[in-house]
């Protein structure tokens, strides 16, 4: 379940009253879709919805005052069964991102090694005139 606050809306906005909802409590609501219209004392504003899933609560019925910060919308949006403690979801590697391995001493030594400049040997070169 995501827990959605109202965003700050500008500068020195404090709280909004909620106009509209867009999406009723049971129905599906895609990502970045209109959610709600909130009333500022500056202006009128939608707000998308942050992410996919089906509402399951909202924080304020239309002519309510919901103030920043406060949760105006719960969306199911399936992270709770895939965050379970056990559950492959939860430990699986996102796709592209190579898996690393722990950091050891001797690692960080080889890499270090591995990553100095090489330093050619160098006749040394004789200044000056012949004695």
């Amino acid at each position: 379940m995501f827990q959605f606050k109202l965003p700050d809306l500008g500068e020195g906005i404090a709280e909004g009253e909620v106009l509209k909802w867009h999406v009723e409590p049971g129905q599906p609501v895609g990502e970045d879709a209109p959610l709600v219209e909130v009333e500022t004392d500056k202006a009128a504003v939608t707000i998308p919805s942050p992410r996919a899933g089906t509402l399951k609560e909202i924080g304020g019925k239309v002519g309510e005052v919901v103030n920043v910060g406060d949760v105006i919308a719960v969306i199911d949006d399936g992270s709770e069964a895939a965050a379970a403690p056990g559950t492959a979801a939860a430990t699986e590697q996102p796709p592209g991102i190579p898996e690393e391995e722990p950091a050891t001493a001797a690692g960080i030594a080889d890499d270090r090694a591995a990553e100095a400049p090489q330093r050619a040997e160098t006749p040394a070169v004789a200044s000056g005139a012949a004695a």
